[in-house]
């Protein structure tokens, strides 16, 4: 792979986009599809909106010679900006639903490093937040009858009575 050698990469809406290939390739999927037909064929990505595909190859032009820095574990809840470069936290500030496509476009070409951002933001958009909280943020409907829910609370008293102290 060449710096001048140049993928076309084909939306879920058809719109098509020239990328470096050492771009293309940050993506294990296009990757493969590349080792296996070349520069010639378009690339088609059926799971990725235009506006997705966008944010995408933004996300990897900037770390194509530029890594991401790593994540430390266990993560506490900070700001982005502590977590993550400023780069990728003024990339990954956008509205929840914007999120949930960056993850599943993420997942589809297997770029693990864009994956563990997005999955970064989640992590901290849910931390210190009680369940019901975290079902209101995200939408989330509680399939439990009130008895499960109080046989879950009453099992899991002594984590909420850690996260008092």
């Amino acid at each position: 792979m060449t710096d001048c050698e140049m993928l076309t990469l084909s939306s879920s809406t058809g719109q098509q986009f020239k990328v470096p290939a050492a771009v293309g390739c940050m993506s294990r999927l296009i990757k493969n599809m590349y080792e296996d037909s070349g520069t010639d064929e378009t690339i088609p990505l059926p799971k990725v909106k235009s506006h997705i595909l966008e944010k995408v190859i933004s996300y990897c032009t900037h770390h194509k010679d530029n890594p991401p820095k790593e994540v430390d574990q266990p993560l506490k809840p900070r700001e982005m900006n502590e977590v993550v470069s400023d780069w990728d936290a003024d990339f990954i500030d956008v509205p929840q639903d914007t999120l949930f496509e960056l993850i599943l476009a993420a997942d589809f070409l297997d770029i693990r490093s864009m994956l563990d951002l997005c999955c970064v933001k989640v992590a901290n958009m849910m931390k210190g937040k009680t369940p019901q909280m975290i079902r209101e943020q995200f939408n989330l409907f509680n399939d439990f009858t009130p008895e499960e829910d109080a046989a879950i609370r009453a099992e899991r008293e002594w984590s909420e009575d850690e996260g008092a102290n």
